[in-house]
């Protein structure tokens, strides 16, 4: 196995894993842009009926923010150590920064911003920052269990009293593709309106999973997993064939049950946040072995994972120029493959952007004003 690259003080694989993970949520939320009718109230998933669609729910939706937020936890854990004593301050400021950059965006491209509910969990990362990691871990068996259940009844309750009519889901959808592609001024409204009312449901509706996750990330840095791959290298090839095992079926089923109408969709999605952890785990693990054995593949990952906020602002900037009024308005106009096409050459320029940009910079530039606001300062944004 080979010694964990470092970059400065940096861990080269978890910026590896960062730079992985942007490529499944951009791919994930593309789909929205896209094809505007999820965001707008529809009970149907982006792009739905098609093979695309259904290899993308089963294989990426809702699985690489699972990894993401684990990384946020893991990262936490390294900005204690470095921070020291200065942990509170420097963490509600940079939780602020985070939720005003989050409400921003939210605002002006994209209404399934996630910055803000990493914002205000955050604060509860701060609170439960001297926790001890097996405790840490069981608190987040807890939460993922306790909302399974929840989206259990939910589910069971929805099926008994029916949901949204097919003609509401299109109308709503309709309204929300002529206003994406209008005129940027009505693409505005459209955010305005629609904001508000969606980011308390993405914070109810990811929130626990997140949360759970960023314990999880909190255990594993205390327990400098990455940093000691050693102990558990040997279980690399049990954890990816537990995680593909378990999570491709129940992957799969989730997928089935999101054509079932709202109630069983909530069913799928209790399944789901029991079953996304282990695949995930597996997506994880196979990275880091094709990291080891092909080394560029990392390198070609870290620069994004390094700048992980101007990646994840830029993908919304770009999906906005493709699909919005704000550019070329193609909303409602790709299929399916072209849409993964688009998300493909999406992400191959925001890598060879961030290549580029790190090579004179030590961080993105969200990073160097997150930095700023965190530290109260200016950062040096070359290198020495």
């Amino acid at each position: 196995m080979t010694v964990l690259a470092r970059v400065g003080a940096r861990i080269h694989e978890l910026d590896a894993i960062r730079g992985f993970a942007l490529g499944g949520i951009l791919v994930a939320n593309i789909g929205f842009f896209a094809d505007p009718g999820f965001s707008a109230g529809s009970s149907e998933l982006p792009m739905s009926g098609s093979v695309v669609s259904a290899l993308l729910n089963t294989l990426v939706l809702t699985k690489f923010y699972v990894i993401f937020s684990f990384m946020f936890g893991y990262s936490f854990t390294l900005q204690m150590r470095s921070w020291g004593d200065k942990v509170k301050a420097r963490m509600l400021r940079r939780c602020l920064g985070l939720f005003t950059l989050g409400v921003l965006q939210g605002f002006l491209m994209w209404i399934g911003d996630i910055l803000t509910l990493y914002a205000l969990l955050g604060l509860i990362l701060l609170a439960a920052r001297n926790i001890q990691p097996r405790t840490a871990v069981k608190a987040g068996c807890w939460i993922i269990g306790v909302s399974a259940l929840i989206w259990l009844a939910l589910g069971g309750l929805l099926m008994l009293t029916g949901s949204a009519a097919p003609a509401e889901d299109a109308a709503n959808a309709e309204r929300a593709l002529a206003a994406m592609t209008g005129t940027p001024l009505t693409f505005l409204q459209y955010q305005v309106e629609t904001y508000p009312t969606m980011a308390p449901l993405v914070w109810l509706g990811q929130g626990p999973m997140a949360m759970a996750l960023f314990l999880f990330g909190l255990a594993a840095g205390k327990s400098r997993l990455f940093e000691e791959r050693e102990r558990w290298a040997h279980l690399l090839p049990r954890i990816q064939w537990l995680g593909f095992g378990i999570g491709l079926p129940a992957a799969a089923l989730y997928t089935w049950s999101a054509t079932g109408g709202e109630g069983w969709a909530l069913v799928g999605m209790a399944m789901n946040n029991l079953t996304s952890l282990p695949l995930a785990a597996a997506y994880v693990v196979t990275l880091l072995r094709v990291i080891d054995r092909v080394p560029k593949v990392g390198a070609a990952l870290a620069p994004a994972g390094r700048a992980a906020a101007s990646n994840y602002i830029g993908q919304s900037v770009l999906a906005c120029l493709i699909f919005t009024a704000y550019g070329l308005g193609l909303a409602g106009e790709l299929s399916p493959v072209a849409v993964m096409g688009v998300a493909a050459l999406e992400y191959a320029v925001l890598l060879a952007l961030s290549a580029w940009w790190m090579r004179g910079h030590r961080q993105g530039p969200i990073e160097w004003g997150l930095r700023a606001v965190t530290l109260c300062s200016a950062a040096p944004r070359r290198p020495r």
